[in-house]
């Protein structure tokens, strides 16, 4: 539960510029940018490769990138809003809610991004604001309770990130195959960074009567879980290697093989003979980095 918290007029004033860095820093603006370059790569190297670029990038996806930008930044939001007192044990120098913004800003900002998210998506379609309307209430339920459940809330975040891969299709429903596969890499992925995220976390998660998967089962057993969705996603990247191998798709082929497989065979090496926290924060950042890889190869399909 979140801490008692002075008004936000006790608030330590703060110059403009930083401010901005704090509100960068709470929406996770990377993560962010992360997510519309794959929106973007989806509609461009997936869905529609062969049309001219102004016509992929549409006024109706434009809005559909928006909106799912909105509500994950509230997601975002409403979680450090209720991780408060874990956060100031796990990572105090990156505390935001409650120290640059006040609580009730807080919240107020996630309802409105939340709620303009939705109705964006609603006005695109309805199964798109069924969508966003499921993912803001999953990220809310996340936040509350199934973050300090084992493996649902793991699996919970996986599960968003690979429908914000899944979303440019359901927009034109087009029936490419590939993008089903991006998906799955992209949820088995994300699992395996929520459990080392998890892993880092255990001791403000501990403190706080958080039931995660490392404090239920131990890390020893933690990284063989994350070891089995590993094996999973390096068995699904060697059969799409084989298959573009196959196809005379060798730029593809050698892009998976070289800059995401090879990493996440090094990766697996370096998560087995993880035991500090510092050595688990730099496995979670190589798991961007890997997703990063991945979605760049859009661009070679």
């Amino acid at each position: 539960m979140a801490a008692p918290f002075p008004p936000a007029s006790a608030a330590t004033a703060a110059p403009a510029g930083a401010g901005l860095r704090e509100l960068w820093r709470l929406v996770r603006l990377p993560n962010l940018l992360l997510i519309m370059l794959c929106m973007v790569l989806v509609r461009v190297g997936l869905l529609q490769p062969h049309l001219p670029i102004l016509q992929r990038l549409d006024v109706p996806f434009a809005l559909l990138v928006l909106a799912t930008v909105c509500v994950a930044a509230a997601g975002y939001i409403i979680n450090d809003y209720y991780d408060v007192k874990i956060d100031a044990i796990n990572r105090p120098e990156r505390l935001v809610v409650g120290r640059a913004i006040n609580r009730r800003h807080a919240m107020l900002t996630h309802l409105i991004l939340s709620g303009l998210g939705v109705l964006i998506s609603g006005a695109l379609s309805p199964l798109l604001g069924l969508v966003h309307m499921g993912s803001a209430l999953l990220l809310w339920g996340y936040s509350v309770r199934f973050k300090r459940v084992a493996l649902v809330g793991n699996l919970s975040i996986a599960a968003l990130t690979a429908a914000s891969v899944l979303l440019p299709e359901l927009q034109l429903r087009t029936g490419t195959q590939p993008i089903w596969v991006y998906a799955l890499a992209a949820f088995l992925l994300s699992v395996v960074r929520e459990i080392i995220k998890d892993i880092e976390d255990m001791r403000g998660d501990a403190q706080h009567d958080c039931r995660t998967l490392p404090i239920v089962a131990g890390v020893a057993k933690s990284k063989w879980i994350a070891g089995f969705f590993l094996l999973n996603l390096a068995v699904l990247l060697a059969g799409a290697i084989w298959q573009s191998l196959h196809t005379g798709r060798w730029a593809l082929g050698a892009w998976l093989g070289g800059l995401v497989l090879l990493p996440l065979l090094l990766f697996s090496w370096q998560l087995a003979r993880a035991d500090r926290k510092s050595h688990f924060a730099r496995l979670s950042l190589w798991c961007k980095l890997l997703m990063l890889a991945g979605v760049l190869s859009m661009l070679l399909v």
